[in-house]
């Protein structure tokens, strides 16, 4: 008789790169767990009366050093509404998760709501990886207890571009600018195949352009930057291409051959922008077949 799989939680990652991540958006749950890595326990708290209220119960995990105490500490406030756990920082994932383990021991619960109010920290300090693993094992450590999950990422010019790996991990991705979706439907209109290109190939696009140490380069130079592309000179030159018209880039006008992007008119923020806006449609399977692929 085959063995039931085991229930993962669904996890949503929330983008955000002019604000926090907004992570409490949406009915209140009645019994949080939340990880901060970007903010203290006094501040968290106080966050929640702008949404009108705050769960019946939450336990905190603390792993910034933004929250006032010593580290390593335990407490529970006379109402048994909150407890929290101050681990300060830098604190290692797996000390967190254990953490959050010994909020979840003894509890009879089976769908906590775990938030985790901005990993930025952690992909800053510790690479796309630990942030792909501290998601895996959320999803993987406690599938009878957790129901659902909430990550927000601030981003910014100097986000990692192996961050966009961690698009497929999740569930659900939200973020990015409206402006971005109304240009991403114009191109989608106007030049469908390119469109493919850019949809498919952007991260990779994001990454040669970060490793190119040249102004005006053409799109095999940012190709041969790359290592095991998918693309090809002429594929990536059409998503460089797209992401000309989305202004990401500028073309270099000064030559007669081939064609050469000005990277000193790189907008890495806005390429983040077109990214999240791609996953944010797979996550919701809003992407049907296009040309260009």
């Amino acid at each position: 008789m085959a063995v039931p799989k085991a229930r993962e939680p669904t996890v949503t990652l929330r983008v955000s790169g002019d604000s926090r991540p907004r992570v409490r958006e949406g009915p209140i749950p009645e019994r949080v767990i939340t990880v901060l890595f970007n903010e203290g326990v006094e501040g968290w708290r106080r966050g929640w009366r702008q949404y009108g209220g705050m769960p019946t119960r939450e336990a905190v995990v603390a792993a910034s050093d933004l929250t006032r105490g010593a580290a390593a500490t335990t407490q529970i406030a006379p109402d048994g509404r909150l407890a929290y756990t101050v681990l300060g920082a830098p604190v290692g994932t797996d000390r967190v998760l254990s953490s959050v383990g010994d909020h979840l021991s003894g509890t009879d619960a089976s769908d906590v709501h775990l938030i985790v109010d901005d990993i930025a920290p952690v992909l800053a300090n510790r690479g796309a990886a630990a942030v792909e693993a501290f998601i895996c094992r959320l999803r993987n450590q406690f599938p009878d207890s957790i129901g659902t999950v909430t990550i927000g990422c601030s981003i910014d010019a100097e986000t990692d571009p192996e961050f966009a790996s961690i698009f497929d991990l999740v569930d659900t991705v939200t973020g990015s600018e409206p402006i971005i979706g109304e240009n991403i439907g114009k191109l989608r209109r106007d030049d469908p195949t390119t469109f493919g290109y850019v949809r498919r190939h952007w991260a990779e696009a994001q990454r040669g352009i970060e490793a190119c140490n040249r102004n005006y380069p053409q799109s095999k130079q940012i190709h041969a930057m790359l290592s095991e592309p998918e693309t090809t000179p002429r594929t990536l030159g059409a998503t460089l291409s797209g992401l000309v018209t989305l202004d990401v880039l500028e073309t270099w006008s000064e030559t007669v051959g081939p064609t050469r992007y000005d990277l000193t008119a790189y907008r890495a923020k806005r390429l983040w922008e077109v990214g999240i806006y791609f996953a944010r449609l797979a996550s919701s399977r809003g992407l049907e077949h296009t040309e260009g692929e």
